[in-house]
């Protein structure tokens, strides 16, 4: 390959910003104005092209970036034939079926002869078929779904949710999740030798950082007295580990452990006798 390794992120939406910040942990230092949508990065070897997320799965595909990252919902219904190389952990969401109460539609069957409001009509469509269901017909709307049956505009919807308050507050009720989505990064088939490596390095780096997000590094002072009750609190990894001090009678103690746990354990350490403790961020983490 002998053009920059070529990274689509979405330009704008709810992905846009932690898609950045990922890359930014990664090591991958960029500033993006919001106006320009092609941005060299000579020092990583990189080139990042920022477009709409819904366009991204189809670039991959058709090998005018090397990678990018989509929702896996947008994957789905772009109907593309790329590989899905990692899970992102941002973006989640559920693509569900919906509709007002005072519709009667309780399950897939009753939507047959509906009209259904939707942004993702051919994976709709599927899911429809697959419960022999093949004369829905689809509404296109890209933004308010939600308003259509309201407007008399559909009998039913099918949309992103999150919490689902959105429907609640329009008078909806679910009734199917079709998919669980979330941010994934894809790469199309058989690449080339060089970019399939340089693909491979990326997902490690980025693998690493969402390995260490939920955790972080703690360290703190036992004397050899409390040394074994203090570990005995310490799940990490594998095993703490356990370090002798130039101070006799004394050990430092390095645990990573999960964020969640931190405040459950600081006041049983320091009960136990820890002293000197120290919590960090974690970077990067390979285990």
């Amino acid at each position: 390959m002998n053009r920059p390794l070529r990274i689509a992120l979405p330009s704008k939406g709810r992905m846009a910003e932690p898609a950045a910040r990922l890359l930014l942990d990664a090591g991958i230092v960029f500033e993006q104005d919001g106006r320009r949508l092609r941005l060299p990065l000579p020092d990583h070897d990189l080139e990042l092209l920022f477009a709409r997320a819904d366009d991204i799965p189809v670039w991959v595909e058709d090998r005018a970036v090397d990678c990018g990252i989509a929702g896996s919902n947008q994957v789905r219904e772009s109907a593309v034939t790329v590989d899905e190389r990692l899970a992102l952990g941002f973006g989640r969401c559920r693509l569900v079926l919906a509709a007002p109460p005072e519709q009667g539609v309780r399950a897939v069957a009753d939507l047959a002869g509906c009209r259904i409001a939707t942004s993702y009509p051919r994976t709709i469509a599927a899911h429809l078929a697959a419960a022999g269901v093949t004369d829905a017909t689809f509404i296109p709307i890209s933004g308010s779904v939600e308003l259509a049956p309201s407007l008399d505009a559909a009998e039913a919807i099918a949309d992103l949710v999150s919490s689902g308050e959105t429907l609640r507050q329009n008078g909806l009720a679910e009734i199917e999740t079709i998919l669980v989505s979330e941010a994934v990064l894809v790469a199309p088939h058989d690449l080339d030798a060089t970019a399939e490596a340089r693909v491979a390095d990326l997902v490690v780096a980025l693998r690493s950082v969402l390995a260490a997000r939920p955790k972080r590094y703690l360290m703190l002072n036992a004397h050899d007295d409390d040394l074994a009750r203090i570990v005995t609190l310490l799940p990490g990894i594998d095993a703490p580990t356990v370090l002798p001090l130039a101070r006799n009678g004394m050990h430092a103690v390095h645990a990573v452990v999960d964020a969640a746990e931190v405040v459950r354990l600081l006041a049983p350490l320091k009960q136990a006798g820890a002293s000197g403790i120290l919590v960090l961020p974690i970077e990067h983490l390979i285990p």
